[in-house]
C-alpha cells in the first residue's frame, strides 16, 4: 500500500459519537427500538439518511416511512445498526468517485445493492450468516475512497478512469496505480476504528477467498457480491456471467442466484 494512504489511514478521527452510542444500545439486551431511536434522533444528519434509505425503492416498504421508530421497526435493529454504521463511516470520508466514473450516490446505491442481494439470495441458503455479511456488503468498497483520493491527487484521474471502464478486475486496476486493493484499504480502515477482527478478515480475503480459512466462506460470499455489483458495471451481463463462473466453481446453486438477479432487476 502506498505510504499516504497508509498515512492518511492512522491519521482517519474516530467515529461521531452516534456511532458508539448506537453500537452501546443494540449490544444491551434490556434496550429496545425506543431506546436507538432516542440516540438516532440526536443526530439530524443521520435521521435524514436512515429515512431516506428505508423510503429507497431498494426495501420496497408499501408505505412511506416518516418516522425513525417506523424504519427501525420494519428494519429490526441489527440491520439499523448496519446501516448507520454504514452512514456513518461514508459521512466522515469525502467522497469523490470521479476516477471509478460514477457519482457518490450511484456509490453509496452500488454499497445498497450490494448488501441487498446477500440478504435477498444468501439468506435462502444460511440465514445466519446474513447479518454480518449485510454489513460487510454494505462497507466493503469503503476503501474506494481513499483510493480515488490518491488518484486525483497524484492527476491521474483520466488515466485510471479509463481502465476502469474496461477493467474485468478493478482490484487489478487498483494495485497498479497504489499497490493495493479496494479490500487492503478497507480492511486497514477498519482495523483502524477497531471494528470486530471477524469483520477485517472477512472484507480482506475478499479478493483471494481461499486465503480466508475459517472465514472462508464469508469472503467467498463478498467475492460474488462485488462481481456481480462493480462500479463499472453494477448487474451487467458480463458481471454477472464472473459471479456465475465463481458460483459453478464453488458447486453452489446458480439457478437461485440468478433469479434474484432477475428479481432485483425487475
Amino acid at each position: 500500500m502506498v505510504n499516504d494512504i497508509a498515512d492518511r489511514i492512522k491519521a482517519l478521527p474516530p467515529l461521531p459519537k452516534s456511532f458508539a452510542q448506537v453500537n452501546s444500545v443494540c449490544s444491551n439486551p434490556n434496550s429496545g427500538i425506543g431506546d436507538l431511536a432516542k440516540v438516532i434522533e440526536s443526530d439530524p444528519m443521520l435521521v435524514a439518511n436512515l429515512l431516506k434509505i428505508a423510503n429507497s425503492p431498494l426495501y420496497s416498504f408499501n408505505k412511506e416511512i416518516k418516522s425513525v421508530l417506523q424504519a427501525i421497526s420494519l428494519f429490526g435493529m441489527s440491520t439499523t445498526k448496519s446501516l448507520v454504521t454504514s452512514i456513518s463511516v461514508k459521512k466522515l470520508l469525502n467522497v469523490d468517485m470521479e476516477p471509478y466514473g460514477v457519482t457518490p450516490e450511484e456509490f453509496v446505491n452500488i454499497s445498497a445493492l450490494q448488501s441487498s442481494l446477500v440478504v435477498k439470495w444468501y439468506k435462502k441458503i444460511n440465514s445466519s450468516m446474513t447479518e454480518e455479511l449485510f454489513l460487510a456488503a454494505l462497507l466493503q468498497d469503503t476503501g474506494k475512497i481513499l483510493i480515488a483520493d490518491e488518484i486525483v491527487r497524484n492527476d491521474e484521474v483520466y488515466q485510471f478512469k479509463s481502465e476502469i471502464e474496461t477493467a474485468y478486475d478493478i482490484s487489478v486496476v487498483e494495485r497498479m496505480y497504489v499497490d493495493a486493493t479496494t479490500a487492503d484499504v478497507t480492511s486497514e480502515i477498519f482495523e483502524h476504528w477497531g471494528f470486530e477482527d471477524k469483520m477485517v478478515k472477512m472484507i480482506r480475503f475478499s479478493d483471494d477467498y481461499n486465503q480466508a480459512q475459517e472465514l472462508r466462506d464469508y469472503s467467498l460470499v463478498l467475492k460474488i457480491l462485488k462481481t456481480a455489483i462493480p462500479v463499472n458495471a453494477p448487474l451487467g451481463e458480463r458481471s454477472i456471467n464472473m459471479a456465475v463462473a465463481i458460483l459453478e466453481k464453488e458447486g453452489m446453486d446458480t439457478e437461485l442466484f440468478l433469479q434474484t438477479i432477475d428479481g432485483m432487476k425487475n
